[in-house]
């Protein structure tokens, strides 16, 4: 890493020990493939949640294909998690049609393996969109919160989360950099050589291909701890470093 950015980075980063962090991200589908699908009700409250989105030529059901970005209008098909330990990175993915019984699965992952202080929660963007996803989804799933995504009434310096993009902002606020950019720069491999996030809805409802949207999530939190690691200006994992369970 250039020298003036680890200037900036390392008196932040040194603290942290990697291998209480845990890399995630989250792959989401619309509830419904098409705009049809939903109820007379639902239609008119996704018109309402829109609108202020929308071109003027635009109608509800034009951009329906984003309903999956939004907890209320979409669900959850895939959290694949990793963590380090002995220069090893460790891949684990909860995935499948039975939204709640994944997020049940996560949410004892954290309960009995990430729940002290010391543990944090690590993806590209997730401040604004995985953490609170995932909430959401438990909350309306009917499942009780972890101590990690239990933020109410928390400082901010109480809240135990990384945003691998929010560390590449210095204070921006208006910057947005995507994952694929910063891995090119970083020269970190691609975590995009077979399908792509719009993609996504496709595979799911089209296909039936939820294993190939989880192994596509993979290479998501590969890259997001791959680029964690040359933050902190150290090597990249070797390819035979890095373990799948659905590998096994």
């Amino acid at each position: 890493m250039p020298t003036h950015l680890r200037h900036f980075f390392l008196p932040m980063l040194d603290h942290i020990k990697t291998s209480k962090i845990l890399f995630l991200d989250i792959e989401t589908v619309p509830q419904v493939y098409h705009f049809d699908d939903l109820d007379e009700e639902k239609q008119e409250l996704w018109d309402d949640k829109t609108k202020f989105k929308r071109k003027e030529d635009q109608s509800a059901e034009d951009i329906y294909d984003t309903a999956g970005i939004l907890a209320e209008f979409g669900k959850i098909v895939c959290i694949s998690v990793g963590f380090i330990q002995q220069n090893k990175l460790r891949l684990k993915s909860f995935y499948g049609d039975d939204e709640k019984e994944l997020l049940t699965n996560f949410n004892q992952l954290l309960k009995n393996h990430y729940s002290s202080n010391n543990d944090l929660l690590c993806a590209h963007n997730g401040k604004e969109f995985d953490f609170p996803y995932i909430a959401r989804r438990m909350l309306i799933n009917g499942l009780s919160l972890p101590s990690l995504l239990d933020i109410a009434g928390k400082k901010p310096w109480e809240i135990n989360h990384l945003d691998t993009m929010e560390l590449w902002k210095f204070g921006d606020y208006k910057h947005y950099t995507s994952l694929s950019l910063l891995t090119n720069i970083f020269n970190i491999p691609s975590p995009k050589d077979d399908i792509s996030g719009e993609d996504v809805a496709r595979v799911y409802w089209e296909d039936n291909d939820v294993e190939r949207i989880a192994k596509y999530c993979e290479k998501d939190v590969v890259a997001t701890a791959q680029l964690f690691r040359r933050y902190k200006g150290q090597p990249l994992l070797k390819e035979e470093h890095i373990i799948s369970v659905m590998d096994d």
